[in-house]
């Protein structure tokens, strides 16, 4: 009798002991780890506070170029004025590739902060998962101390149901905790998940950024050549000038190179164009701006295969239905290769996925009359463009709606804004009024 008096007192005491300490261990790790996101969250408001301010600087610089580009776009053709439009689209690629470096930099600061904070969840997590363990085993203990045991040992009646009262709020705290650490645990996912959107973002910023320099790279070879054909003087330049205009026979002629399919006259692809215009509204010389910018966007445009391509099963599987109610063996369809930063999968001169076209399949055959209708086939691929660039506003006509709707046919609406982007819609507006100057020759002869 004696032997279990003393041993269960013992437990009692050893039992309350020890579940104290893991109380104050785990105030303690909660408040660290609330210093912990406070300190994280100061140096990523700086850096960015910085960043930004950067950012701002620089696209005030890049609305100055532009600025200088529209007023000299309204004059006359000369050796000065087409100088001095060079200089300024040099000068604004320049400064959007210094502008996409400090947003690089700023996604980079992003997903280092938030590893370390993923990290820190982590540990934090094990740190107290070990914690409530060990209280949850003591627990367990003092809920199997019966009152048998209690009249066997020396302690009064008040100072045990003290010891149970502690107890039962470490039991409750625990029970909180479980739920916190159960937020927690949704929390760090949700930074995984977004660390993983930024990274994917990165990448497709480094790619545009490549496309960038190479646009430069053309310009500034452009304005070699005026400047060593004319050697400064205007006379030369306007003779330049005019020997390099088209008559109308000579545009007719041209040839409208289509990648994935046979090249086309560009009066063809002006017929398509206009019809599509006449059903959606966009003017015929936008839809050859996107269909010659999509069409031209890679070295591998056409040669991926939808196996090793395209996402699956977003893709492929509205890939063989379509190619299925085509008669047309998909292994021998020619898709978009996939690139480094992404997939691959499109399809055609408009360059839909199979997940975007399915959905416009029906009012594209209704417009064209071809039912199913068929990316492969330049018209129907026209007919889409149009659709879509109408859906993104370029019915509206003004060089704001149409330039808004391009960027919004590359990078969908969510992205359609960002500066990293802009240079798609400057590349298919330039292409819209090169074809827009060809079509006007067209109707005046």
């Amino acid at each position: 009798m004696k032997f279990l008096k003393q041993n269960s007192k013992r437990l009692r005491l050893a039992v309350y002991r020890k579940a104290k300490p893991f109380g104050i261990f785990i105030v303690f790790f909660l408040l660290a780890g609330i210093v912990f996101a406070q300190d994280v969250s100061n140096l990523v408001t700086n850096r960015r506070a910085e960043l930004e301010s950067q950012l701002t600087a620089l696209q005030k610089e890049i609305d100055a170029q532009k600025q200088i580009l529209q007023n000299k776009q309204r004059e006359s053709v000369s050796l000065e004025r087409d100088i001095a439009i060079l200089n300024a689209k040099i000068n604004t690629a320049k400064l959007s590739i210094k502008a996409r470096g400090l947003v690089i930099e700023n996604l980079n600061q992003d997903i280092g902060d938030k590893e370390k904070t993923i990290a820190g969840l982590s540990a934090k997590i094990d740190r107290e998962l070990a914690a409530l363990a060990d209280l949850l085993r003591k627990t367990r203990e003092l809920d199997n101390f019966s009152i048998a045991e209690f009249a066997l040992s020396d302690n009064n009646l008040s100072t045990f149901f003290e010891d149970l009262d502690a107890f039962r709020a470490i039991k409750a705290s625990l029970a909180k905790s479980f739920g916190e650490l159960r937020f927690t645990k949704t929390a760090t996912e949700d930074e995984k998940n977004s660390l993983e959107d930024k990274a994917k973002e990165e990448t497709d910023l480094k790619k545009i950024q490549e496309l960038e320099k190479k646009k430069i790279e053309k310009q500034e070879a452009e304005k070699k050549d005026i400047l060593k054909i004319s050697r400064g003087v205007e006379t030369v330049y306007q003779k330049i000038i005019k020997d390099k205009e088209k008559s109308a026979a000579q545009i007719r002629a041209e040839l409208f190179a289509l990648r994935g399919s046979a090249a086309i006259p560009f009066e063809k692809a002006y017929e398509y164009a206009t019809r599509a215009s006449q059903k959606t509204g966009v003017r015929a010389a936008v839809i050859l701006g996107i269909i010659a910018e999509e069409s031209n966007l890679g070295e591998n445009v056409g040669t991926g295969n939808w196996k090793v391509d395209m996402k699956a099963p977003r893709d492929t599987v509205p890939f063989l239905a379509l190619t299925a109610r085509l008669g047309l063996n998909p292994d021998l369809m020619p898709v978009s290769k996939k690139p480094w930063y992404g997939y691959g999968g499109a399809m055609g001169p408009a360059q839909f996925i199979p997940s975007t076209w399915v959905l416009y399949e029906d009012r594209i055959a209704s417009a064209t009359g071809h039912n199913p209708p068929n990316p492969w086939e330049p018209e129907d691929a026209f007919m889409a463009t149009g659709l879509l660039m109408a859906d993104n506003g370029a019915d509206k006509k003004t060089y704001a709606a149409e330039r808004l709707a391009a960027l919004r046919y590359l990078a969908g609406w969510k992205n359609a804004t960002k500066s990293a982007y802009a240079f798609y819609g400057d590349d298919v507006m330039d292409l819209a009024a090169k074809y827009q100057q060809q079509i006007d020759i067209i109707k005046t002869n």
